[in-house]
């Protein structure tokens, strides 16, 4: 057994996810514009992106020991490599394209949490005496990976767009294979041990008695559900809202995740010698103050300053909870991993990337100008029509569909449609005749519908921030109930008993 290899390997296998969880955060724009899709409807693609984890971690985390982790990598291996190219397929899918995108999405979650679900009990077998800090040096490259892909992807678009345009946004989902071959290539023909659990002689009954009737842990996998959504919740929407306001959104996702690399890879070690529930309580108080200031930035500046303060506070948050579980918890093993892993993830991408999106149509809504907007799409059934005629016939049929849509939200009366008004901007906006006066047609609707995507996208990170006050208060008791016996204590997986809550 090469360990260092398998740590390497791991770490790559890391990246793939993390470079995966930033291209798709970097085409959500694309895929709107493209596609037709409202905030709703890319929430429900980028959180099968995230639920997905939860689904192959929960079925393949329990069965570790019996499958094997190498079978478990090879798997995450294939739909590393099926998922991106189902999704590449989309763009000539028709009125499929939606789910193609969707389970593209979703079987590259499945990758995901199969990463988890091995190299988590992989890292904490290897590293028995070093749990926490090695779990931390692990985990430094999935911010480390989103700040890989955030600069590619960033990088293609200057590079490969036309001028004022972007590039494609099938090249940037390609960068998934990059890191997907790498660890492909260190996994070859390597042996993997078998999980501390099963070389400790904890039988599998035991793990799931110390997992589901264990207090402490039960509370920590209800606070990880809120630090994954304090997280990776708004980590999924920035690049998108943050375009809406003319600040290179894909850039500060990236700020953020190589701060938080930085954070985890030379202060980690520093910052473990002190107690770990002490840490998870600094955190959430950073996380809810950095992402509330998210919330009112309207300049690069103000954005890339609340970044800051939101990257220090969720650094820690994934792999300081894992390591908890891991020392506190230690006859959990890999279930109890697979379980907050997979937890987390669940709660992202099924309830809090969604209802972001939801949260943020709702308000794009109300701050749509009621007047402007009529007078707006009036222009766009006075002069797309007639700019038709000069187009070829399947252009036509595209101009005079978004023309009929736009017609449908003014037939409604003074008050705008919620949810149709935006789509039927958008499809003007792609579907719009090449003659000058459509032009100007299409930078009034711009004009009109921008700022409102930026107003609503901020007001959900503003509705996720209170969340932060729920952990910070059982953290916080958590904490001062070890202070009162004497610190944090790591429990040992060899002694009898997992001792009280």
């Amino acid at each position: 057994m090469n360990k260092g290899r398998l740590f390497v390997g791991s770490c790559f296998a890391l990246i793939s996810t993390a470079v995966a969880f930033a291209v798709v955060s970097a085409i959500i724009p694309a895929l709107k514009a493209q596609f037709i899709l409202s905030n709703l409807e890319v929430g429900y693609i980028a959180g099968a992106a995230i639920w997905g984890f939860t689904l192959s971690i929960y079925v393949l985390g329990p069965l570790v020991d019996a499958l094997g982790m190498r079978t478990l990598m090879r798997f995450a291996l294939l739909c590393h490599a099926a998922g991106p190219l189902i999704m590449i397929l989309a763009a000539g899918a028709g009125g499929g394209a939606f789910w193609m995108l969707f389970f593209g999405a979703l079987i590259i979650a499945l990758g995901n949490g199969t990463v988890e679900a091995a190299c988590n009990p992989l890292v904490a077998t290897l590293y028995p005496d070093e749990k926490t800090k090695k779990l931390n040096q692990f985990h430094v490259w999935f911010p480390g990976g989103i700040l890989i892909g955030g600069v590619a992807s960033y990088l293609l678009m200057k590079a490969l767009a036309e001028p004022g345009g972007d590039a494609d946004w099938r090249l940037k989902l390609g960068l998934v294979f990059v890191p997907t071959v790498i660890y492909g290539i260190l996994f070859a023909r390597q042996a993997f041990p078998p999980t501390e659990r099963v070389q400790s002689g904890i039988t599998f009954e035991g793990m799931v008695k110390a997992t589901l009737l264990r207090p402490l842990f039960l509370v920590l996998l209800l606070c990880m559900c809120i630090t994954a959504s304090l997280e990776l919740g708004p980590n999924r929407w920035i690049p998108a809202v943050l375009e809406a306001g003319n600040i290179p959104g894909i850039l500060v996702l990236a700020y953020i995740s190589g701060l938080m690399a930085v954070l985890r890879f030379f202060a980690g070690p520093v910052v473990h010698r002190l107690s770990p529930t002490g840490i998870l309580v600094g955190s959430a108080i950073l996380s809810g103050i950095g992402l509330y200031w998210f919330s009112f930035a309207e300049s690069t500046a103000m954005a890339f300053l609340s970044a800051t303060v939101f990257a220090i506070g969720v650094c820690y948050f994934w792999p300081t909870m894992l390591g908890v579980v891991s020392e506190r918890v230690p006859r959990s093993g890999a279930l109890g991993l697979a379980l907050m892993g997979g937890t987390g993830m669940l709660m992202v991408g099924v309830v809090t990337t969604p209802q972001m999106g939801r949260i943020a149509d709702r308000y794009l809504h109300e701050d749509l100008p009621v007047e402007r907007t009529r007078e707006v799409l009036k222009k766009v059934v006075e002069v797309y029509p007639p700019a038709a005629e000069a187009e070829p016939e399947t252009i036509k049929v595209e101009i005079l569909a978004a023309v009929e849509k736009v017609s449908e939200v003014l037939d409604a009366g003074d008050v705008l449609p919620e949810f149709k008004t935006a789509d039927a901007m958008r499809e003007a906006i792609k579907n719009a005749p090449s003659s000058g006066a459509a032009r100007a047609v299409v930078d009034e609707l711009g004009e009109v519908l921008t700022p409102a995507d930026f107003h609503g996208g901020r007001m959900s990170f503003r509705y996720v921030a209170p969340f932060s006050l729920v952990i910070i208060v059982v953290f916080g008791l958590i904490f001062l109930r070890d202070r009162a016996r004497g610190g944090y204590k790591a429990e040992s997986l060899i002694q009898e008993g997992e001792g009280e809550a």
